[in-house]
């Protein structure tokens, strides 16, 4: 049963571009009638292009676009001129799109996955012409030189021509629905590469024959116009020569993407792949699901590629993604959401878990509830057991096909591991929603946390056993309270840094001992905090071995979290931290002298009376006869008592809220 209120998105929308207003990965469960998908993607005023595809059945790819109109059907995986399907696509909508029962898009026994592409100048642009046969432009509105450009012909039975930046020259071209290496043929593009405001086409029927019809889809390549400032990039169109190795090439885009497309374009004989971070993209051997363009097959778990904080790498020798010496292209799509959040719904969700074994839906499609954030890392804990934490991020593998995905427990010092008791995908063939922590009685508490800029960050790096290593991540400013655990090593702590902005002191998570000085270890693990970076400055197993770890990266937002630092005064004092309605989470460490990490929630109860308290720390059941915090709009009244001790006179405390 879902806890938490109305879980809203964040802020409302500005003369500034965001990532999440104009690309939606969002998946979906069939039901052989109508369905209205929500995916916060503006069609009927801005326009663009919606590709469909089967993930459970070798159904064909199908695309829509509003150049052409509702019921307007395109196949990338076949030659064929433009259908008219009623129960295909049936409205553009202010929020995404409505379907109706075809069975290609919405069959009761099928999940589905779906691309949503806005037209916006510097990111994507839909044109459609009238073929001539003779050598001329296209203008566009894309704003930039297109970095590809996908052209079919809708009226007759062609070929998909695809224009990249990276191919030989402008006179070759890969072709979307075949296997096919590049081919060399001017007559597609007139040997023209485009402009910011045209582009060519020859006299080949796939791109411009007499008296026939066209669309094209074009994507831009790194020319800002995104984020705050307008300076960000959101979409690459590069390439990669493969090495042969399971230890792949890596490709720099400044940022992580959450969308991948590959085609090689040296040889004949391999597919187009499509990788996105709702149906799986993690770092780890698990959990990717691909779909390939060119063929009508269902989804296929292979780990093709892992994303990175400033790009992705490649990581199997398959012909597909890494033949050594062969030029692949690829089109990559930032992360989102770029958006700072003004909501604390937007950012954490509750659930309440019921036992006897029954898993609990956690998420909506991947998304937080309501809102078109994604579900990056989850939190679970029995409440009456003296049972395990459980904590798995997006990014180690949990996606909505896998079982069960990898997890690591706060409270132990244990090497990733399945988790039966943590996320895993819907139970269901047909459910595209994660589950979480099957118990065995009593009930427990999910915390499901959404990434997003200036509130909470994931990060995943392999360490080299060298001081000086420099961590790449996209928190976008200084983080307050870092958490870091070696992933596949048993024995190590989890390692908490907290930064007060002139000093960082250290502890461990796993336990209840005092804080470091910010002259000892491990708080001396991790200088330099910016923005962007910061530096391991140690050789040691907790942060830097040559091993791989996960590091949890959290910061101060107005109005929906805080890191906070508090002294004790033995009796109550209220902890302000600038909300408006109060904190539904509150997180609280003593760092002079050993203290549990104390947990409190709404869900469970943040009342003026006893406050149930679990330790993050520890397996024990949560405790339930103390008033320990009570209830303030600004944030929330910590008060002493003997038992948990959260506000001794002249002790320190530091801590984590959430509105």
């Amino acid at each position: 049963m879902l806890l938490a209120e109305s879980l809203l998105g964040t802020n409302a929308a500005s003369a500034a571009n965001y990532i999440e207003d104009v690309f939606s990965t969002y998946l979906y469960t069939g039901n052989s009638s109508t369905q209205t998908i929500t995916n916060g993607i503006d069609l009927s005023t801005k326009g663009g292009l919606v590709w469909m595809k089967s993930r459970t059945f070798a159904l064909d790819h199908q695309l829509y676009d509003t150049a052409r109109g509702t019921g307007k059907l395109l196949y990338s995986n076949l030659t064929n001129a433009e259908a008219t399907v009623g129960t295909g696509l049936t409205a553009f909508t202010t929020s995404g799109f409505t379907i109706g029962s075809s069975s290609g898009i919405n069959d009761s026994s099928s999940t589905y996955a779906s691309w949503t592409f806005r037209k916006q100048p510097k990111f994507f642009d839909v044109v459609t012409y009238t073929g001539n046969g003779t050598n001329r432009t296209i203008a566009h509105n894309l704003g930039s030189v297109p970095g590809c450009i996908i052209v079919k012909c809708t009226s007759d039975v062609t070929d998909w021509a695809v224009y990249h930046r990276s191919l030989t020259s402008a006179t070759n071209a890969l072709q979307l629905n075949t296997t096919g290496a590049q081919l060399s043929n001017a007559a597609y593009w007139n040997s023209t590469a485009p402009t910011s405001t045209v582009f060519s086409v020859g006299t080949d029927n796939d791109t411009n024959g007499n008296l026939r019809t066209y669309v094209a889809y074009l994507f831009a390549h790194d020319a800002g116009g995104f984020g705050a400032t307008g300076s960000d990039n959101v979409i690459s169109c590069g390439s990669y020569t493969g090495n042969g190795s399971a230890t792949g090439p890596t490709i720099s885009l400044g940022y992580e993407p959450q969308w991948v497309l590959i085609k090689q374009a040296t040889n004949a004989g391999t597919r187009w792949t499509i990788t996105d971070n709702m149906r799986g993209f993690p770092v780890t051997s698990s959990g990717q699901q691909i779909l390939q363009p060119n063929l009508n097959n269902a989804e296929i778990g292979v780990m093709y590629i892992q994303p990175t904080s400033t790009g992705f790498k490649v990581v199997d020798t398959d012909n597909d993604v890494n033949f050594n010496g062969a030029t692949y292209i690829y089109i990559a799509i930032r992360r989102g959401p770029m958006k700072t959040p003004t909501l604390g719904t937007s950012v954490l969700r509750f659930d309440s878990i019921v036992g006897n074994n029954i898993w609990t839906e956690i998420s909506t499609n991947g998304r937080l509830g309501n809102s078109v954030n994604g579900l990056d890392a989850v939190f679970t804990k029995s409440r009456a057991a003296a049972d395990n934490w459980t904590l798995t991020p997006r990014l180690t593998g949990f996606s909505s096909t896998t079982a069960v995905s990898a997890s690591l427990s706060p409270n132990l010092t244990n090497a990733e591991s399945v988790k039966t008791g943590g996320v895993r995908g819907g139970a269901a063939a047909s459910s595209t929603n994660l589950q979480a922590a099957a118990i065995a009685t009593g009930s427990a508490i999910s915390y499901s946390l959404g990434r997003a800029p200036g509130f909470f960050d994931v990060v995943c790096y392999t360490g080299t056993g060298v001081s000086g290593v420099t961590v790449n991540h996209n928190l976008g400013t200084s983080p307050q309270l870092v958490i870091t655990k070696v992933r596949n090593f048993t024995g190590e702590d989890w390692v908490v840094h907290y930064n007060s902005g002139s000093s960082i002191v250290g502890g461990y998570l796993n336990n209840t001992t005092a804080f470091a000085n910010s002259s000892t270890a491990p708080s001396t693990d991790i200088r330099n905090l910016t923005s962007t970076t910061y530096t391991l400055n140690t050789s040691n197993r907790r942060v830097n071995g040559v091993y791989n770890y996960v590091a949890y990266l959290f910061a101060t937002v107005a109005g929906v979290s805080k890191v906070f630092s508090y002294t004790g005064n033995g009796s109550s004092q209220t902890i302000n931290c600038g909300f408006t309605g109060g904190a539904r989470f509150v997180l609280i460490k003593r760092t002079d002298s050993t203290g549990n990490w104390t947990v409190f929630d709404s869900a469970r109860g943040i009342v003026a009376g006893n406050d149930p308290a679990l330790y993050l720390n520890s397996t024990a059941a949560e405790v339930t006869t103390i008033d320990a915090v009570d209830t303030d709009s600004s944030g929330f009244i910590v008060n002493q008592d003997a038992t948990l001790n959260l506000n001794v006179n002249s002790a320190s405390y530091i801590g984590l809220a959430i509105a």
